[in-house]
């Protein structure tokens, strides 16, 4: 039986509303759409629809604009049905449905991130735990302290002691002997890395160690290896390693699949900062690729690091990847629609509105406050004065007419700035919120958007908008 849903909408909102869900031609659910009187959907909030909506008829569920805040409880204890956000944009409700109104769970993940603090022997103890903390709130499992080449890191144990004092598992990566002697008997977790040669340090602590092969061309230093913790009854991580492009990238990525078809069952591990720092790339799209392939091997654990600048989110990147790829993987579907935290540029749909459709929004404006949307033909300013269209902002300027309004002419230009970023790279632009950069911005919730900062420019002009929709009224 198909589910009945009430769609709460705006004026301004409610014959495009009405031109979605006809296009979907849904039959899933049936709809019916409630306009409460107001001009911008946005501005609903759970009381004034409790003032202006008596009851909620046959409906099942509610649907209310995806920008409406506040509260939602309020409206299923007085309606008694449930009550949810729709998507931000109401031309997403063909995606947002097409997953059954609910959003995609990226909950679930089964690859371990090895988060390395390279730089640790320089680092204070507190500068460590600070840097854990840090990799922690990007989504690092474990964090890994790195051991330099001829540096001295005498406060090993005790960076080692304080960081599992704060909750973290850790691991230490260096080929000196006497490093991860010292690290397993102070209370590391994990230890990188052991080869053929230093097994006998897994026979002195409890440690779980990383194998890896004498050298990356010698896989079959890396199977005597396993097989020799595979006697000892252990558990263990074995890693491959990846080589950088050029320098038999391809080659390694074979290794990973001829070490996963010889041992099924084991814990592998697959080192993906000789892609992500020593590529210059966007990272975002070097881990997608490297997640795709470390999903369908069936790849247990991964060592990120983020040092280079345009690496800096590489690990809050690898725990977006990870998820959506193990809910493709898990849904045997193609990697789309679940997260915008790995489209640091672009977006698919960047452009919602056609210019037709902004014309016909613009004849139903009543107000003086400006609505700015960025379509495929440019930036599109209007109020009841008119409707103005460019790709440039100061062509645009000459129309607004705030030269004696300051904090206005500022609101209008840092909008109209952003929109012509967003037209210059098919972003979308949703008029006062910032701009999307996926994991690149260090103000992300889990899916990947980021918080609004420009708090008291948005207060001013949803005051404006609320006034002017009480004047309406």
């Amino acid at each position: 039986m198909a589910e009945n849903l009430l769609f709460l909408t705006g004026k301004l909102a409610e014959k495009s509303l009405h031109k979605v869900l006809a296009d979907m031609q849904p039959t899933e659910f049936n709809y019916r759409v409630a306009q409460l009187g107001v001009s911008v959907a946005a501005l609903l909030t759970p009381q004034l629809i409790l003032r202006r909506l008596a009851d909620a008829g046959d409906a099942d569920r509610i649907i209310v604009p995806g920008l409406c805040r506040g509260d939602l409880g309020l409206l299923e204890e007085k309606y008694g049905v449930p009550v949810e956000r729709g998507p931000e944009d109401l031309k997403d409700l063909p995606q947002f449905f097409g997953r059954g109104g609910r959003k995609p769970d990226l909950s679930m993940f089964d690859v371990k991130i090895f988060a390395e603090i390279v730089e640790a022997p320089q680092l204070t103890v507190e500068g460590v735990l600070a840097r854990a903390e840090e990799f922690r709130r990007q989504g690092a499992d474990i964090v890994d302290l790195g051991c330099l080449p001829n540096t001295p890191f005498p406060h090993l144990e005790e960076s080692i002691i304080a960081l599992k004092e704060a909750g973290f598992k850790v691991s230490v990566d260096s080929l000196n002997t006497d490093d991860l002697l010292l690290a397993g008997r102070a209370g590391a977790d994990y230890l990188l890395s052991l080869t053929e040669k230093t097994l006998w340090v897994a026979d002195e602590v409890p440690a779980t160690p990383i194998l890896i092969p004498t050298t990356p061309t010698n896989p079959r230093s890396l199977y005597r290896a396993i097989e020799g913790m595979l006697k000892r009854g252990r558990p263990f991580i074995a890693d491959a390693i990846l080589d950088p492009i050029p320098f038999g990238f391809t080659e390694s990525i074979v290794r990973y699949q001829r070490l996963r078809k010889r041992y099924p069952d084991i814990d592998i591990m697959m080192g993906v900062g000789n892609l992500t720092e020593l590529t210059d790339a966007d990272t975002t799209g070097i881990n997608a690729m490297l997640f795709g392939i470390i999903t369908e091997l069936n790849i247990n654990a991964v060592l990120a690091t983020s040092v280079s600048p345009h690496a800096t989110y590489a690990v809050a990147e690898a725990d977006v990847a990870r998820r959506v790829m193990y809910a493709a993987r898990e849904e045997r579907r193609l990697p789309r629609d679940y997260s915008d935290g790995l489209l640091g540029l672009h977006d698919r749909r960047p452009f919602t509105y056609t210019a037709q459709e902004v014309e016909e929004l613009a004849a139903q404006i009543k107000d003086p406050s400006f609505r700015i949307i960025v379509s495929e033909d440019g930036m599109h300013v209007f109020n009841r004065e008119g409707l103005h269209l460019d790709t440039d902002p100061f062509k645009l300027y000459p129309h607004l007419k705030v030269d004696d309004d300051a904090s206005h002419a500022f609101y209008l230009g840092v909008e109209l700035a952003r929109a012509q970023i967003a037209w210059q790279l098919k972003k979308r632009y949703s008029q006062d919120e910032e701009l999307v950069w996926g994991c690149a911005t260090p103000s992300k919730n889990p899916e990947g958007r980021v918080a609004h900062r420009d708090a008291s420019l948005k207060e001013k002009r949803e005051k404006r908008s609320a006034k002017n929709q009480e004047d309406e009224t």
